[in-house]
């Protein structure tokens, strides 16, 4: 069984999502297609067919929440100095060909969240950042070309 890095942040979001769907989420679907299921003929009842759908992606959603923190390994942020790029710390760089400042936090794959500014430890930035100090360059090999971001800041939130 493969551990799945997370932030103690993107494991609470986890259970939160989690209980929404078996509190709120399932039961309302179960009233949804108890209704629909009272209109009569299942075989062309449009509404019980999406209800039973929508309860299909419920189900298969609550199974994959379960299993994603059933594998979860959280790292504990606080503890992480900002000496190094590391997972779960904000680093803000300056593009050297765009010019442009960025600032994005390294967190596991499920966390990703564009935008924030969250990238996945997979992604081809994190990888090329991963042990980098403030005032080095990073070379990342992007789909539109080699890019060099110089590491300004490294912080823990």
């Amino acid at each position: 069984m493969q551990r799945i890095p997370m932030t103690a942040y993107g494991k609470a979001k986890l259970v939160e999502e989690l209980n929404l769907l078996k509190t709120v989420e399932r039961p309302r679907i179960v009233k949804e297609i108890e209704e629909a299921r009272a209109h009569g003929d299942l075989k062309e009842n449009a509404e019980y067919h999406a209800a039973k759908d929508k309860q299909g992606h419920i189900e298969g959603r609550i199974r994959f929440l379960e299993d994603q923190l059933s594998r979860c390994e959280v790292i504990d942020t606080s503890r992480l100095g900002t000496e190094k790029v590391v997972f779960g710390v904000t680093v803000k760089l300056f593009d050297i060909d765009s010019d442009k400042e960025l600032q994005y936090r390294i967190v596991g794959d499920i966390e990703t969240d564009a935008t924030k500014g969250h990238i996945s430890i997979n992604s081809p930035i994190a990888r090329a950042l991963i042990g980098k100090q403030v005032g080095d360059v990073a070379i990342v090999q992007a789909p539109g070309g080699q890019r060099e971001l110089e590491v300004v800041e490294i912080t823990v939130i």
